[in-house]
């Protein structure tokens, strides 16, 4: 007899809801919160900056009204990035300073004297010197 009120007792409080006042259902609970978002910003990147560059940063944001990582991240995106000079371009600007420097050296000789000579070698370096600056900087201007 014992027995079956026992396992009576333990029927019955596993079978009431634990809100005595709230029906049970069979629907499951509501989790609440925001919605998931359709793209999820799993990765992170950590940037240290000096004060200076973070008040500079965040009053950027806050005037375009957004937050500052979304500032940050629209910024990154919208970037453009100029590549280092390749060897090659190096050694061309090298060249063009050569030619700069011999430039000033036939000027100083033309104000010297024998300006009729200076003044051809001064337009075949004038010449050459164009041909170079119209080889370095011909590209598109595109991010590289």
């Amino acid at each position: 007899m014992i027995y079956n009120l026992i396992n009576q007792f333990i029927f019955m409080e596993s079978t009431t809801p634990s809100n005595p006042n709230k029906p049970a259902s069979n629907r499951p609970k509501h989790r609440g919160g925001a919605p998931r978002k359709a793209v999820k910003m799993e990765k992170s990147i950590r940037v240290r900056l000096s004060a200076t560059q973070y008040f500079l940063i965040e009053s950027k944001a806050k005037s375009a009204g957004m937050k500052i990582s979304d500032w940050f991240r629209a910024a990154a995106v919208s970037a453009k990035v100029i590549a280092r000079l390749s060897p090659e371009e190096r050694l061309r600007m090298r060249e063009l300073s050569g030619m700069a420097n011999n430039l000033n050296q036939f000027t100083k000789v033309a104000n010297g004297g024998g300006l009729l000579s200076m003044a051809r070698d001064g337009v075949a370096l004038m010449a050459k010197i164009s041909q170079f600056l119209d080889t370095f900087f011909t590209h598109d201007g595109q991010n590289t």
